[in-house]
């Protein structure tokens, strides 16, 4: 059988400027949960952190504790789907989390559970790990916060649980988050990143930003902008927080592979296009720009090809998604 990184590349290779290209199938390996052999961090070198390894899939134990940890990746994999009430695009939690939150440098789920209760300055309080969950409902899902205690959160609270099962008590752990990058050489451009992403990301996410869907509806590749897309109050609509992200998983299958400017490049680039206002908007784009965007690394505010992004007015009341909708 091809490998997986041959077989994406093959497909980049084929989508050269000029020649047609076919979309990505939708295979549960190129959906965000690929095959585990593939995309696991590389063993450590002498003198390098150790990554932690998350217990297997198949190790899920039997019995009612065993069927909600199952629950709940059902619902990191599958979240339109299977927390429907609670959210609004049609993202996934593995959108940005990859191999079912278990993979090192990709903000992984056991990374995150045992860093929390934590002080957040977004939040400017302890958060716990529920409330954590809540804000991803709320930004990233561009929906509305599921009630502490709610059969969802427990059912996610309970597999990061288990994926963090032996894992040190540690908010520095190796392989949390995605590594930060170093400010660029040159400041980040947006016309360069728009090269880099047409070389890049356009063949699964499209040339609008839109991602693509299967024909019954289902979200193969995420909305990186637009109404389908994370809100303006996401962690991922910060600069460096998705620069930091492409470098080390993007493009899909070959991460690593784009330079660290190009990284910021387009980042800036897919960070400098409308999105679902910020569920704190103040009623004014700049009064909520100093409140909560007030730093370069945001462009919420910010003018670009003659429009103030954000000035969209109020966030649009929330609806739960359609049965025909993923």
């Amino acid at each position: 059988m091809q490998a997986y990184s041959e077989r994406w590349a093959t497909k980049r290779e084929s989508a050269r400027p000029g020649v047609a290209a076919p979309a990505p199938r939708a295979s549960n390996d190129l959906v965000g949960d690929p095959p585990r052999a593939e995309l696991t961090a590389p063993a450590a070198t002498a003198g390098a952190d150790v990554v932690f390894q998350p217990p297997l899939e198949s190790e899920i134990p039997a019995g009612e504790f065993g069927d909600v940890i199952r629950r709940g990746r059902e619902i990191f994999i599958d979240t339109p789907r299977a927390a429907r009430a609670y959210v609004g695009n049609s993202l996934r939690c593995v959108s940005c989390h990859l191999d079912a939150g278990r993979l090192a440098d990709s903000s992984p789920l056991w990374a995150a559970f045992v860093s929390y209760p934590a002080y957040r300055s977004k939040t400017k309080s302890v958060t716990t790990f529920q409330q954590r969950l809540q804000g991803c409902f709320e930004y990233s899902m561009n929906g509305r916060a599921p009630p502490l205690g709610a059969p969802e959160l427990v059912a996610l609270e309970s597999y990061a649980y288990w994926l963090a099962s032996g894992a040190p008590l540690d908010p520095k752990i190796a392989g949390r988050g995605y590594p930060a990058l170093a400010p660029p050489a040159q400041k980040a451009d947006f016309v360069r990143g728009e090269k880099v992403y047409a070389e890049n990301c356009v063949l699964c996410h499209g040339a609008d930003g839109a991602g693509q869907r299967t024909q019954d509806g289902y979200a193969v590749f995420p909305a990186l902008w637009g109404a389908d897309s994370f809100n303006w109050g996401a962690g991922m609509g910060r600069i460096s927080n998705a620069a930091a992200f492409v470098k080390a998983n993007m493009p899909l299958g070959l991460p690593g592979t784009l330079t660290d400017q190009q990284a910021w490049d387009v980042a800036l680039y897919m960070t400098s296009h409308e999105r679902p206002q910020d569920p704190r908007y103040t009623g004014s784009v700049q009064d909520t720009r100093q409140a909560f965007h007030a730093t370069e690394d945001s462009m919420y505010g910010r003018e670009v090809a003659g429009q103030v992004l954000g000035a969209s007015g109020p966030p649009k009341p929330f609806k739960p998604l359609k049965e025909s909708r993923p």
